[in-house]
């Protein structure tokens, strides 16, 4: 039987990274001087938006914006070997810091005047249309692991960053004063753990049905607003698979035990880096689906809901942690995660039958 999954909308299907072009530097210099390019620029981690005509859409500076502070030439320049249409993108680190604190002002004050501004970039507030929200999503994972991680692992000494951002190294000599010294010995060089590599926690994130299929389990936490629940979710911990993960996840935050498993679809979530894997979970009957808090202090409450009360949350209740009640809500009612959520995902699939298809 085939069946349409539908995941949460993050990834747009139309851009394109180009991995194997990132240790290209002759056409990343191309295509940082092309009259198309953009640059998407994060103040502290918020994305410049276009916060006076439609905060949910990113704003993007020029090439000739962003040149007093990153320079004209960032990549080595040389023959090109690759033509593609389409206009480039780039992220742009603008946080007020350093020798160029006075550049990053002055662009910041730039953007302020065309009507732009930085939106916070808590995930409680991430309310960027769904590409957008993808590349912005790159952007602050990549501007982040390359601030977190500024010295090797293995020797201390700072490392450099390599093919546009998406990996770091410790190099075997440093240039100083237009002189180029040796470095200690460090055991990374020569073998393939050189480059350091960005990081993705996996994370699992669960839509849970009672024995009979006629409930949903949701939980709460207690910052989170009233009558706010969403799916129940943990990390995955290193040799375990997804399912046990589920399994695990689901007993330690509400004493639920969990059989049947079906993973459903991915999203990426970088705050910091974690990767969102979706999956339907079903309880076994009897003790299995009594709610026992006692393991893990996360939870506030845990409860089961029927299906028909969740239905009616996805179409009236949902709304970002940040966010007041959507308009048509009635308080006391049941409120969840919004559509860009997984767990919104996950709860849709359920209540529309997709956990009984996967089963044919």
């Amino acid at each position: 039987m085939t069946r349409t999954m539908q995941s949460a909308p993050l990834l747009p299907a139309e851009d394109y990274r180009l991995s194997f072009l990132r240790s290209d530097t002759p056409f990343l210099s191309a295509a940082f001087a092309h009259p198309t390019a953009r640059f998407l620029l994060l103040n502290n981690l918020c994305p410049l938006v276009q916060a006076s005509a439609d905060p949910a859409n990113l704003a993007f500076a020029s090439h000739a914006d962003v040149v007093p502070l990153v320079g004209d030439d960032v990549f080595a320049k040389g023959r090109r070997r690759w033509e593609f249409k389409g206009a480039p993108y780039f992220a742009v680190d603008v946080t007020p810091r350093g020798k160029k604190a006075g550049e990053a002002e002055k662009l910041i004050e730039g953007m302020k005047e065309r009507g732009f501004g930085f939106q916070d970039n808590s995930p409680r507030h991430l309310g960027l249309h769904a590409g957008q929200a993808a590349m912005y999503g790159q952007a602050r994972a990549l501007m982040d692991w390359n601030a977190r991680t500024p010295f090797c692992a293995q020797c201390g000494q700072p490392t450099l960053s390599v093919h546009a951002g998406t990996k770091r190294v410790c190099p075997p000599t440093d240039k100083v004063g237009g002189q180029v010294h040796d470095r200690k010995p460090c055991a990374t060089r020569g073998t393939v753990s050189n480059h350091s590599f960005p990081r993705t926690d996996p994370t699992v994130i669960m839509a849970v049905l009672s024995a009979d299929g006629s409930k949903i389990l949701l939980g709460r936490q207690r910052r989170w607003p009233k009558y706010w629940f969403s799916t129940l979710a943990g990390f995955q911990e290193p040799g375990e698979s997804i399912e046990e993960a589920v399994r695990r996840e689901v007993w330690e935050e509400s004493g639920v035990k969990v059989g049947r498993v079906i993973i459903h679809s991915s999203q990426p979530w970088p705050f910091p880096a974690s990767l969102m894997i979706g999956a339907v979970g079903q309880a076994l009957p009897g003790d299995g689906e009594n709610i026992y808090l006692g393991h893990d202090a996360e939870l506030e409450s845990a409860k089961w809901f029927p299906l028909e009360e969740v239905k009616e949350a996805l179409l009236r209740g949902t709304s970002s942690l940040g966010e007041a009640a959507p308009e048509g809500y009635k308080e006391g009612a049941l409120r969840l995660p919004p559509q860009t959520a997984i767990a919104n995902r996950l709860m849709t699939a359920v209540v529309e039958g997709w956990w009984i298809q996967s089963r044919m």
